[in-house]
Parts: structure tokens; sequence; C-alpha cells
């Protein structure tokens, strides 16, 4: 899909989000403890920032043109924190569930794929070129 240069540095996050939510969506009596660390360095490393992003600087942006009470921008809010409550369960039971696991990489598949397939594109056709230019060089000072 083609992405807008500046929604392309979350949508390179995505694509790791996706690897990490397949590995949690395999994850298995053997693989467990592989796939609870991998969820945790990629939050660590990537995902806590990653949504900092959005709800700072991406959502922000688009709700100077939309509704910012919208259904679409309700439900990703209540994924990140749906999100956020399950990796906090993570890091604090080491007994983490395969369960539980396979659970967490089912609610980040599908809220990549919700952001990518509808809050981006609804998002760069409500922006012009050079709002979605400045939303760039925001998530690019967010990001140092």
């Amino acid at each position: 899909m083609k992405r807008d240069p500046a929604l392309a540095v979350l949508s390179r996050d995505h694509h790791q989000a996706l690897f990490v939510a397949q590995k949690l969506a395999r994850a298995s009596a053997a693989t467990v403890a592989e796939a609870r660390a991998a969820v945790l360095a990629y939050w660590e490393e990537h995902g806590r920032a990653h949504f900092r992003c959005e709800e700072e600087v991406l959502l922000p942006a688009y709700a100077g043109h939309a509704d910012p009470y919208g259904a679409l921008v309700a439900r990703v809010l209540c994924d990140h924190v749906a999100i956020r409550q399950r990796i906090a369960a993570v890091e604090r039971d080491s007994t983490t569930t395969v369960t539980a696991l396979n659970e967490l990489g089912s609610l980040i598949s599908g809220h990549v794929r919700r952001e990518e397939r509808e809050l981006f594109p609804l998002i760069e056709s409500a922006l012009a070129p050079a709002e979605l230019a400045a939303v760039a060089a925001a998530l690019e000072q967010a990001d140092d």
C-alpha cells in the first residue's frame, strides 16, 4: 500500500509490530519465553514511543480537520489502552500464559491493520500536503 512519506515512519514501525504480533500469535508452550521477550523488547525499543507519537502528534493534527470523538479515533485510542494494559501484565508476570500472548498478538495485529487500512488513509485525505510535511517533521523530532 502506497503511504504518504509523512506516515512512512509509522508504517515501518507497524511492520515491526506485525512481526512481533505473528510471533505472539504462534507462541506455544515451547516458545512462550521467546515470544514474551520479543514483545517486551519491541515495546521498550519502539512500541511505547510509537503510541506516544500517534497520540501526541498524528491524532491531534487530524483532529484539526475531523471529529476527534469519531468512532475510529476512539477505537484506535482504546486499542492503545488495551495493548498497554496487556503488555504491563506481561511485564509483571514472568509466567504469562500462551493464551495471553496469543490474544495480545491478535490484538496488536488487528490494531495495526486498522490503522493502516482505515486511519492512515483517512488522515492522508484530510490533511493538506504541507500539514502532512509538518506532521512528518514533528514525528521525526519526537523520534529523536
